[in-house]
C-alpha cells in the first residue's frame, strides 16, 4: 500500500489558497479515480482509498499545515506504511507557478508542514512532489501563501494539477530518478 499525503489547511476559507496546492492535487487524484474522502477523526485526516495499478491511501491532514506530520505519522502507523511508500505533495514558494518538482529528500526549506513531517517521522528522507506557487511578491510568505489564486493563476494551475496527477502513478511504478527525468 502506498500513501499520498496532500498538504493544506482544512476549511472553506482556505479553499483555493496557494498553501492548499497539495490538497488540490489530492482532490483531483481521488476524483479521477472515482473515490471520495471520508473524515477519520482518530487519524486526524480525510482519507480516501484508491485501487489502481497500486492500492493507495490518499490523505489530507485535518491538523492544519503546521501539524501535518502528526496526522501523517498516525496514518503511517495505522496502515503500517513505510517511509519509502510515502509521497508528500505540497506548495513551494521558490518554484514558479506552472512548475512541479520531484525530490527524494531534503530540508524543510522554511515550509512548516515539511518541518512537522521531518520532526514526527525523524527523517528528511521521504519523497516529495512540490507544486510551484511563486514568484513571491514583496509580501511576507505567511501572507502570500494564504492568498487565493487569481482566475488567471487558476488557469495556469489547471495543467499543473493534470500533470501532477498523471505523474503520481508513474512515480510509484518507476521510482524517483525516472520520474524526475520525465516530470521535473
Amino acid at each position: 500500500m502506498k500513501l499520498i499525503a496532500g498538504l493544506g489547511n482544512i476549511g472553506a476559507n482556505y479553499t483555493f489558497t496557494r498553501h492548499n496546492a497539495g490538497f488540490m492535487v489530492a482532490d483531483k487524484f481521488v476524483l479521477e479515480n472515482n473515490s471520495t474522502f471520508k473524515e477519520v477523526t482518530k487519524l486526524r485526516s480525510l482519507i480516501a482509498t484508491v485501487r489502481s495499478t497500486e492500492d493507495y491511501i490518499v490523505m489530507k491532514p485535518t491538523t492544519y499545515m503546521n501539524l501535518s506530520g502528526e496526522a501523517i505519522q498516525l496514518v503511517m502507523n495505522y496502515y503500517k506504511i513505510s517511509v519509502s511508500d510515502l509521497l508528500v505533495i505540497y506548495d513551494d514558494i521558490s518554484l514558479n507557478l506552472g512548475t512541479i518538482r520531484y525530490r527524494a529528500n531534503g530540508s524543510d526549506g522554511g515550509h512548516n508542514g515539511i518541518k512537522s513531517i521531518i520532526k514526527n517521522l525523524g527523517t528528511k528522507d521521504f519523497s516529495r512532489l512540490k507544486i510551484g506557487i511563486g514568484p513571491q511578491p514583496n509580501l511576507p510568505s505567511e501572507v502570500f501563501v494564504l492568498q487565493k489564486f487569481s482566475e488567471d493563476e487558476l488557469k495556469l494551475l489547471k495543467p499543473v494539477l493534470d500533470k501532477s496527477v498523471e505523474s503520481i502513478e508513474y512515480y510509484f511504478k518507476n521510482g524517483i530518478a525516472k520520474t524526475q527525468n520525465v516530470y521535473n
